[in-house]
């Protein structure tokens, strides 16, 4: 594999890392409410499981509330069931046909918690790009071990390859601070 190929692919593939950690962010929830945060959520819609946005309409009430606007008229007690058995600690509502599902504010020691967990999915994030790092520079050893580049070249593309990992790091340290500091607003 050519060196140019190695190194377009490392950062595609640190790209994508950085985008299911950003995926993975929003699963964390903050005091705001936020539609994303119900997507981890499976009802049960005629025998199979489903997430909610496929058999409801999940939108924003106010900053505090979502609301959840079932498809059928049967599946509301199921959606409320469902948000309620998850492990979000959530507790919605039912009027009429819509289920309104509002944010708990959250305790100076549950949103310490939340911190803690939003550096560890950053440390997991910084650990898969990093693995990366090292997948390409050994891609590019074995292309120098096959006389397909020099050692010149070699040293070049590990300090290009390096240059695109801080820079991926970094985005991922401002993640971190970014939800930290959203967590911890009152």
């Amino acid at each position: 594999m050519p060196i140019a190929e190695i190194k377009n692919t490392v950062e595609v593939k640190m790209d994508q890392s950085i985008a299911a950690f950003k995926n993975n962010l929003t699963k964390i929830r903050t005091g705001r409410a936020n539609p994303a945060l119900l997507d981890s959520v499976q009802v049960d819609y005629y025998g199979s499981m489903l997430p909610i946005s496929q058999v409801a309409n999940v939108s924003l009430l106010d900053a505090r509330t979502i609301s959840v606007q079932p498809w059928e008229k049967g599946m509301g007690a199921k959606i409320e069931k469902a948000i309620r058995d998850s492990d979000l600690g959530l507790n919605p509502s039912s009027m009429g046909d819509l289920i309104r599902v509002p944010m708990p504010a959250m305790s100076e020691e549950r949103r310490k918690e939340l911190t803690k967990v939003v550096r560890n999915e950053g440390e997991s994030a910084k650990i898969a790009v990093r693995n990366l790092r090292r997948d390409a520079n050994e891609a590019v050893k074995k292309a120098v071990k096959d006389k397909l580049a020099s050692e010149d070249d070699q040293k070049r593309s590990e300090a290009e390859i390096q240059k695109v990992t801080d820079r991926h790091i970094l985005a991922i340290d401002q993640l971190v601070a970014a939800k930290e500091q959203d967590i911890m607003a009152v």
